[in-house]
């Protein structure tokens, strides 16, 4: 039952991020842009900052398969754990996709990444800002103190923040397979979505391993 209810708090927190993440981009598709990037980027921000604080001490509030994947490289979690963490996280992000389909049935991409530029640079900036997404919940959670920590959220919604506006015009900004992975395929197009899985999550074991060599007698 209290995996279960982790599994849950996952499934509700990555559907809150793409509900409300990707549904900013699809209200600046129908309103001419009048959010614009700044609007895109604090919605993205603001909803995961409150979503680590709703779930935290639920689940950990992950919220992204690549972080999932990254702390069970380093054996933060069990396998299984990661297996139904990943699954809740998708099904959040496709159930909250399927939503805005049928709010907005004309919105046929759903907010959805994709390359604006080249292929190569798209993977570049997905896996660089992962590998600092992945960083920064590392240093605030792993060695801060408990002041630090209740700041949590706050510090993690701003990366996300600035990331967006860095790297939104490039590859869409995603640094989350999960919320990829809902719009692509809910709208049927599926044919960049490898980047954002591969990227991503290799940025964030990456940086699992830069953090443990970091951390060697220190």
């Amino acid at each position: 039952m209290y995996l279960m209810k982790k599994y849950i708090a996952e499934l509700i927190g990555t559907f809150g991020l793409v509900f409300f993440g990707t549904g900013s981009i699809i209200v600046n598709e129908i309103s001419n842009g009048t959010i614009g990037l700044i609007g895109i980027a604090l919605a993205f921000g603001l909803i995961v900052t409150v979503m680590i604080y709703i779930f935290e001490n639920i689940s950990g509030a992950h919220i992204n398969p690549a972080v999932t994947i990254a702390f069970a490289v380093r054996k933060d979690i069990d396998l299984k754990e990661t297996v139904f963490y990943i699954i809740f996280q998708i099904i959040g992000a496709i159930l909250a996709s399927v939503l805005l389909k049928v709010m907005f049935p004309t919105i046929e991409n759903l907010g959805m990444t994709l390359p604006s530029s080249s292929i190569s640079q798209s993977f570049i900036i997905e896996f660089v800002s992962t590998f600092f997404l992945m960083l920064t919940i590392l240093g605030i959670t792993q060695q801060g103190s408990e002041q630090s920590k209740s700041l949590t959220g706050i510090v993690i919604g701003f990366v996300v923040l600035a990331m967006i506006f860095v790297a939104g015009p490039i590859s869409g900004g995603s640094f989350n397979p999960a919320r990829s992975i809902g719009p692509a395929i809910v709208s049927g197009n599926l044919q960049h979505l490898w980047l954002y899985l591969v990227s991503p999550t290799l940025g964030a074991i990456f940086a699992v391993f830069i953090w443990k060599y970091l951390q060697v007698n220190k």
